[in-house]
């Protein structure tokens, strides 16, 4: 079942992959013992799985808090026109802002839903002014102040 559900990924590979997605920091020797091969077979599935893009990246993961962005804000953002050119014009612009983590195209109430960390709310007054509103073919904006993460980045369940 399986391998029906990740094709091109054996059983080692996806040790390797849930092995660094619980934890990246382990060097290739752990890595190795953890998942019962030779570190030369790890080595070179490990690069594999990045080459063929598997992996993405590796990083540490920050508290937002310790280096000033302790709000979490998620906007909703409807555009003036659904068409492939109002699209492509606000992702090529939220792509060049810092302090969108994420942005996602939706079906439903928005067209798109952004994550965005700040250092509190005047901080987001100030981007939301200067910034979102001004965004290619927005036009409207829904801001949720996010109260209590109670489940974020969690490890994908495979």
């Amino acid at each position: 079942m399986e391998e029906s559900l990740t094709p091109g990924l054996d059983r080692i590979d996806l040790k390797i992959l849930r092995a660094l997605q619980a934890d990246g920091r382990m060097t290739n020797a752990e890595l190795a013992v953890r998942v019962n091969v030779s570190a030369a077979t790890c080595h070179r599935r490990t690069q594999r799985l990045f080459d063929e893009g598997y992996i993405t990246g590796v990083r540490a993961e920050i508290t937002p808090a310790a280096v000033g962005l302790g709000e979490l804000v998620m906007v909703g953002v409807v555009l003036d026109r659904s068409t492939p050119d109002s699209f492509a014009a606000f992702e090529n612009a939220v792509a060049q802002m810092k302090d969108v983590l994420d942005c996602n195209l939706v079906a439903g109430d928005f067209d798109y839903l952004l994550k965005i960390r700040v250092r509190d709310m005047a901080d987001f007054n100030k981007l939301h002014g200067e910034k979102l509103i001004a965004l290619p073919g927005v036009r409207q904006t829904r801001t949720f102040f996010v109260m209590k993460q109670v489940k974020e980045n969690a490890r994908l369940p495979f």
